[in-house]
C-alpha cells in the first residue's frame, strides 16, 4: 500500500461527521495558477465565496502566462497546484513532453470550447452550409465545408492555418476530431515531427488563448480552437465566426481538470481533500438553481486578476446562450456545465478517451493494450479522494447525498453521441480506435512519409 493511500485510510477515520471540521490540513497557505479562461471559474468561486477558507486553507491565485509555463510551475513546486488542460496530467506522467507524476481529484467542468473561422474564410465556406427552417446556417457545421476553401489555399500554393492551446489539450483534439470527421486530415505527430504537421491537410499550431483573435485579425491563423471568452470575443470585435462549440463535436466532453504533483498529492492528503471540497463547493454554486448566480460569476470572471474581458463577452456563453455569426445569437443552456451532470468527478473513461487521442495522431507512437489505457487513467485521476471530500461535505449538510455517483466503476456508458456518430466506449480503446477512419489503430506507426501499418 502506497504511503500516499495510507494517509488517506487515516484521514478517512478522522473525517466522520463528529470530526467533519477537523481536517488538519498539512499545508494552509497554497499558490495556485490559472489561465484566463472562462473554465477557471471553480477556482475564482471558491476564493471569493471564501470556501477555501471555510477548509483552513489561504490561498493566491496566480495566472500564468500559457500552458507550459503553468505546467513547468506546478512540477517545479513553486504553484501547489493548478487549472490545468485534461491532457496535461496524463501526458506528464507517460512522459509525453515532459516527465513528470501529475494526478487530479477533480474534473473543472464540461464542454466550454469553439472553434472560430476568419470572416474570410466563413464567406468562402458559407455556400456549403446548408440552411436550416430558418434561413440560419444548420448545427452542427461539418468540417466537409472547409475542404473547397482548403483547396483553394493548396491551389495558390499557400498553407491553411488554425491555432490550438497546446499539443496536448482538448482543443487540439477536438479540433483535429472535427476535421477528421470531415474528411480533413489534421496531420500526425512523429519522433521527428513535434508539430504534429505530418501529412497534414490543415497545419495546426500553438497559439495562447488570449492571443487567439489578434492573431487572426493579423492573418496569421486562419482560425482556431479555444475555450471562452476568445471565440465571443471574434464576435464582438467582428472578426471572425464561431462555426461549432466542442459540445457539438461531443455532448458533455469533458474539459479542464485540478491538477497537482503525486509527490505533493502523498505529502498533503489532508490539505488535497480540503482543496477537493472547496473546488466542488465551488462547481455546485456556479450551477445552482439553474443558473441563478451566472450573472455574479460573469462580473466576478469579468475583473482583471481573472479573465479580464469584458463583462458583455463573458456573459455571452455563461448565461446559456451562444453567439455564431453576428447576431445569430441561440440557446446553449449546456455551453459551460460546471457540477450538473457529474461534471466534477474524475471518470476514467474521459482520461482513457484523452489517451485514444494521443494515440491516434502519433503522440503516443506505438500500439497499447486496453489494461494499459485504464492503468494509466487510474495512475492519473483520483476518484477516491474525490468521493472522500463529496462524503465529508455531505455529512457536514453542504451538499446533497444525490448529487454524486456513489456506485460507479469509473465509466460513464458508452456513448455516440459525437459529430460522426462513432460509439466509444472507454472499456474497449483499441476497438474505439480502430471504428475512426483517420488516424493511426492497431500496430501502426507514423513517420515523415506517412502512416505505416
Amino acid at each position: 500500500m502506497t504511503r500516499f493511500a495510507l494517509i488517506l485510510l487515516t484521514s478517512t477515520a478522522l473525517t466522520s461527521p463528529a470530526f467533519a471540521d477537523m481536517l488538519d490540513v498539512e499545508k494552509p497557505d497554497l499558490t495556485l495558477g490559472f489561465i484566463k479562461l472562462t473554465d477557471m471559474a471553480p477556482l475564482a468561486i471558491a476564493y471569493e465565496k471564501h470556501f477555501f477558507e471555510d477548509e483552513g486553507l489561504y490561498v493566491v491565485l496566480e495566472p500564468q502566462a500559457n500552458w507550459k509555463v503553468l505546467l513547468d510551475r506546478v512540477i517545479s513546486g513553486e504553484l501547489d497546484g493548478a487549472h490545468m488542460l485534461a491532457g496535461q496530467p496524463l501526458a506528464a506522467t507517460i512522459g509525453y513532453g515532459t516527465q513528470a507524476h501529475i494526478v487530479t481529484p477533480f474534473s473543472m467542468d464540461l464542454n466550454g470550447n469553439a472553434i472560430t473561422v476568419s470572416n474570410a474564410v466563413w464567406d468562402a465556406m458559407r455556400a456549403d452550409i446548408p440552411a436550416g427552417a430558418d434561413g440560419k446556417p444548420a448545427h452542427p457545421i461539418s468540417a466537409a465545408a472547409l475542404t473547397p476553401v482548403i483547396d483553394s489555399y493548396r491551389a495558390e500554393g499557400k498553407p491553411f492555418n488554425m491555432g490550438m492551446v497546446f499539443p496536448v489539450s482538448t482543443h487540439n483534439y477536438e479540433l483535429r476530431y472535427w476535421l477528421a470527421a470531415g474528411g480533413i486530415n489534421p496531420g500526425f505527430y512523429t519522433p521527428g515531427d513535434a508539430t504534429g504537421q505530418t501529412g497534414a491537410d490543415v497545419l495546426i499550431s500553438v497559439t495562447p488563448p488570449p492571443q487567439m483573435p489578434s492573431t487572426m485579425e493579423a492573418g496569421t491563423i486562419d482560425g482556431y480552437s479555444v475555450g471562452e471568452p476568445w471565440n465571443q470575443q471574434a464576435v464582438f470585435k467582428g472578426i471572425g465566426v464561431p462555426v461549432i462549440t466542442d459540445s457539438e463535436i461531443w455532448k458533455n466532453n469533458p474539459e479542464k481538470v485540478f491538477g497537482l504533483t503525486a509527490q505533493f498529492a502523498e505529502e498533503n492528503p489532508q490539505t488535497v481533500l480540503a482543496l477537493t471540497k472547496a473546488l466542488i463547493r465551488a462547481a455546485e454554486w456556479l450551477d445552482a438553481d439553474n443558473g441563478a448566480n451566472r450573472a455574479e460569476a460573469v462580473e466576478i470572471l469579468s475583473r482583471p486578476e481573472y479573465v479580464g474581458a469584458d463583462a458583455a463577452v463573458i456573459a455571452n456563453s455563461m448565461t446559456g446562450h451562444f453567439e455564431y455569426e453576428k447576431g445569430d445569437v441561440r440557446d446553449a443552456p449546456d455551453f459551460n456545465i460546471f457540477f450538473r451532470e457529474n461534471a466534477t468527478y474524475p471518470f476514467y473513461s474521459d482520461a482513457i478517451w484523452t489517451l485514444t487521442q494521443m494515440r491516434r495522431w502519433g503522440q503516443i507512437d506505438a500500439a497499447q493494450s486496453d489494461d494499459w489505457y485504464l492503468e494509466t487513467a487510474k495512475s492519473v485521476y483520483k476518484p477516491e479522494v474525490y468521493l472522500e471530500a463529496a462524503r465529508m461535505l455531505v455529512d457536514e449538510g453542504n451538499a446533497q447525498e444525490a448529487d454524486f455517483p456513489w456506485d460507479t466503476d469509473g465509466f460513464k456508458p458508452a456513448t455516440a453521441e459525437f459529430i460522426d456518430g462513432i460509439s466509444y466506449d472507454g472499456r474497449k480503446p483499441n476497438d474505439y480506435l480502430q471504428s475512426l477512419p483517420i488516424g493511426l489503430k492497431g500496430d501502426d506507426t507514423v513517420t515523415i512519409a506517412g502512416v505505416q501499418g
